[in-house]
């Protein structure tokens, strides 16, 4: 398990999950609020994982990403924590797409869902 989530547990709920998932939850409500599409997501996502791994480093020694292909590990750490991140950027995208189709069009669109809306006939 620590091969996939980095050096420990505890590092990656902290780091990843609350500080840059916090981060990442805002950069995808600014991409929706903005009406920009969900692809940005995921090239901020892959910036913003680079910051955290940067910062794996700087507080716990961490390896960033390997030089060569015979030491996989930190890439796959590096991809489980992109993958996370991505995830929250895209779902903060959505529901923040959702309210803001009901808010701003609410004589064409009613809530369908936490994720969704739909035309009212």
């Amino acid at each position: 398990m620590e091969f996939i989530l980095g050096e420990s547990i505890p590092v990656f709920i902290g780091l990843t999950i609350i500080l840059f998932g916090g981060a990442s939850f805002m950069m995808g409500q600014a991409l929706g609020e903005t009406w920009r599409p969900a692809w940005q997501n995921v090239v901020y996502g892959l910036l913003l994982t680079v910051a955290e791994r940067l910062a794996d480093n700087f507080l716990f020694a961490a390896r960033i990403i390997p030089l060569s292909f015979d030491d996989v590990g930190p890439m796959i750490g590096y991809v489980s924590h992109a993958v996370v991140l991505i995830l929250i950027a895209l779902t903060a995208h959505r529901l923040t797409q959702a309210r803001k189709m009901v808010s701003q069009y609410p004589w064409l669109y009613a809530r369908s869902g936490l994720f969704g809306w739909k035309e009212i006939s």
